[in-house]
């Protein structure tokens, strides 16, 4: 049967109840219960830029409540920006951004491609490219849709206001993002679109643009961005604090237990079912450890992306190693010449524990840093091992065996 004659037997105020978990807007509310109570198969668009070959649990926060919809019998279109990515979404920058190659685009949106099944179902999902319909634009096509939107309504948006006010450049393409990100919606049909809250301006615009061209306009459901393991910055690859979707599954589990106890709520909350609220009172009343409650919350991630087996793997493997301290038989080794300076600092650097000397630094003042056990707080300190070797970990997951030995190749890198 085609979706758009599927029809939904679920009561409307139970699905409203679901949809509603987690957003943070949906714009207008009764136009949403109005079309679930047509009961048809509704259209719900996700569009994603592929600007990063990998997508992570900020992502997943998205696709999970397409999933909601999915699973309550309504189809998603997961919309691949391939032309729009090579604009290049402005939203919350304060400068132009660098748009990408088109080779670029389509590297990285394959991979896409393959990640979204870890949450979506394939049966009930549309896969397209906003390049099937821009690509065969006409310069005048594009005349008559720029003339649907004003520049006044475009300066309404915070970054391009801000920018404008600050006498920072803005290209004419960057207007043009939001008036393709929602004529999108008019190829589609789209019934809802979903999307980050950093979205909002963009999605409305397809609104507008939907009656302009006859059709009537989506309802937009706004998510909350979710912050990076720092607790503090929105997730995101180039910021180091993310969590990728397709990482192994141990260093999911280990990433999911490394956040703060007060951010663990809000990823229980935007990529979970469970009821957050239970599981807050049995922490409080003493029933539940709050390192179990992560630990559930890290084995639910987990089991959404690789199954039970392996999300029960990785949580005996985190209490092995980091709980009873257990050592992996297979630990990277990293030679030192005996003859250096063994600066921890530099020793860091050297084997990649750390990036840079600063970033070293700061580590070790954070007190994330532990040589054979001990916690290392002086940026000035030396290693003087008492054997040939040390281990040096940083933080949760990282750690290596320092071998202080000038004959051992680093390139061999692993000892039994």
């Amino acid at each position: 049967m085609k979706s758009a004659e599927r029809t939904i037997a679920t009561p409307v105020d139970e699905q409203l109840a679901i949809f509603r978990r987690g957003t943070v807007d949906i714009l207008p509310e009764e136009d949403l219960a109005s079309r679930l109570r047509e009961g048809r198969s509704l259209r719900v668009k996700l569009g994603a830029d592929p600007s990063a070959p990998d997508l992570h649990l900020g992502h997943a926060v998205a696709l999970a409540k397409l999933r909601d919809f999915q699973d309550h019998g309504h189809t998603v279109v997961f919309l691949i920006g391939d032309f729009t990515g090579m604009i290049g979404d402005p939203t919350g920058k304060s400068e132009t951004r660098k748009p990408l190659t088109r080779e670029e685009v389509r590297a990285n949106a394959q991979t896409y491609r393959e990640q979204v099944f870890k949450i979506l179902d394939p049966d009930r999902t549309e896969v397209r490219f906003n390049s099937e319909w821009m690509d065969t634009l006409t310069a005048a096509d594009m005349v008559r849709l720029g003339a649907h939107y004003t520049v006044a309504r475009m300066l309404e948006r915070d970054d391009f206001s801000r920018r404008y006010m600050e006498g920072r450049p803005i290209g004419i393409h960057e207007f043009l993002y939001p008036l393709v990100q929602g004529y999108d919606s008019v190829a589609l049909r789209a019934d809802v679109e979903v999307g980050g809250t950093d979205q909002r301006f963009n999605m409305l615009v397809g609104r507008e643009l939907q009656k302009a061209y006859g059709q009537p306009p989506q309802i937009v459901l706004t998510l909350p961005l979710l912050e990076g393991t720092d607790g503090v910055q929105k997730m995101s690859k180039s910021l180091g604090n993310a969590i990728g979707i397709a990482e192994p599954a141990a260093e999911i589990f280990g990433k999911v237990m490394s956040v703060s106890d007060a951010l663990m709520w809000r990823y229980y909350e935007l990529l979970t079912s469970e009821d957050v609220a239970a599981v807050r009172r049995q922490t409080e009343n003493g029933t539940l450890h709050p390192i179990d409650a992560k630990k559930r919350l890290a084995r639910l991630i987990v089991r959404r992306f690789y199954g039970d087996d392996q999300a029960m793997e990785a949580q005996a493997g985190f209490e092995s190693r980091f709980q009873r301290r257990e050592i992996p038989r297979d630990l990277e080794e990293f030679a030192w010449p005996p003859d250096q300076l063994p600066m921890l600092r530099n020793i860091m650097t050297a084997s990649g524990i750390a990036s840079t000397q600063s970033e070293a630094r700061r580590l070790i003042q954070q007190g994330a840093v532990r040589i054979d056990g001990q916690r290392v707080t002086d940026v000035h300190f030396e290693v003087r091992p008492s054997a040939d070797s040390v281990l040096l970990e940083v933080g949760p997951r990282r750690i290596k065996r320092i071998v202080f030995r000038s004959d051992h190749p680093n390139e061999a890198g692993k000892r039994g």
